[in-house]
């Protein structure tokens, strides 16, 4: 086991306790995005799972819509094969058809079965679909809370508005958000200048940022001559890619600073150091390890600013 295990910090207001940054599941099992069963497999994703445990990353976060469920029967199986006890959070995606608060607790409960648990200790909403109001789904994860299948509750991808609503709701019912999984990098910023961030910091809600490496852009290893595949590849287009080299000699000397810290692990660093909470996915060993680098070793200041400055040069 690694020596320099991460100092852990608290999820929201609970008792929970995290390490600084997690493991975002996206990928296990995903077919359509990710490509799963096309390039790795089972074997490469248990790798990750115990190279994960062995930096000290015991948080794991995943989804009922990560694959039509099977990140989460990944996740599970995984997870009893080792004595350690992670830290699980699975999100309730708010289909069309589903819209009752009796539906979401139905989803937690086969969520809870292919992961095979009593409970998780985090359940987020993943997103604020129409036509279910907030409040609905909000009084449905205080259900689920008073029904013991889950020890904290959170939202994914809600404004300051529809986190007020949530929070209104959940104080109704002697209830705390514990968090807010948003995406946050340094190609999306937005949380930091429309007040989400700081409201989160003033409500002791803990941000979860997901994509913090922009879907593998802020690794490197893309360029306009070779932009992401599918889907990734319309988003992060080629006229992005070409601004992107100032930054990364920015983060490349800084990173030599720290002992040669790869672009990746200075990406990573910079989410934590704005006190959010990442959880990069990882495919293969190879990922994994890369991104337990992050940990152990911390941006100064300044080094921020420099990085802050020629990120928002980037349009």
């Amino acid at each position: 086991m690694n020596a320099m295990l991460p100092e852990p910090t608290r999820l929201g207001n609970t008792d929970i306790m995290i390490p600084p940054m997690g493991v975002g599941t996206w990928s296990w099992g995903d077919r359509l995005f990710w490509g799963y069963g096309r390039g790795y497999a089972f074997q490469d994703v248990q790798d990750v799972f115990e190279i994960s445990l062995e930096a000290g990353i015991t948080f794991f976060d995943t989804a009922d819509s990560y694959g039509r469920g099977h990140s989460e029967r990944i996740l599970g199986e995984l997870a009893r094969q080792v004595k350690t006890h992670p830290v699980i959070a699975t999100k309730f995606m708010p289909y069309p058809w589903r819209l009752t608060r009796k539906s979401l607790v139905g989803a937690l409960r086969k969520s809870l079965k292919r992961l095979g648990l009593q409970q998780v200790q985090l359940y987020q909403v993943h997103h604020p679909l129409p036509p279910v109001p907030i409040e609905t789904w909000a009084s449905a994860l205080a259900d689920v809370v008073e029904l013991d299948l889950t020890q904290a509750v959170g939202v994914s991808n809600y404004s300051i508005a529809q986190m007020r609503r949530a929070q209104t709701t959940l104080a109704k019912r002697n209830l705390l958000l514990a968090s807010n999984q948003v995406e946050y990098h340094l190609l999306n910023r937005k949380i930091e200048f429309n007040g989400l961030l700081d409201l989160c910091k003033e409500t002791g809600v803990t941000v979860l940022a997901y994509s913090p490496l922009a879907q593998g852009v802020l690794t490197g290893k893309y360029s306009p001559q070779n932009p992401p595949p599918g889907i990734r590849g319309m988003r992060y287009g080629s006229k992005l890619l070409a601004q992107l080299p100032p930054l990364f000699r920015v983060m490349r000397e800084i990173g030599q600073a720290h002992g040669g810290k790869s672009l990746s692990q200075v990406a990573l660093n910079w989410v934590m150091c704005k006190g959010a909470v990442p959880i990069p996915g990882a495919k293969n060993a190879t990922q994994a390890q890369e991104n337990s680098g992050a940990l152990g070793w911390r941006l100064t200041p300044d080094e921020v600013a420099q990085i802050d400055h020629a990120s928002q040069k980037i349009q």
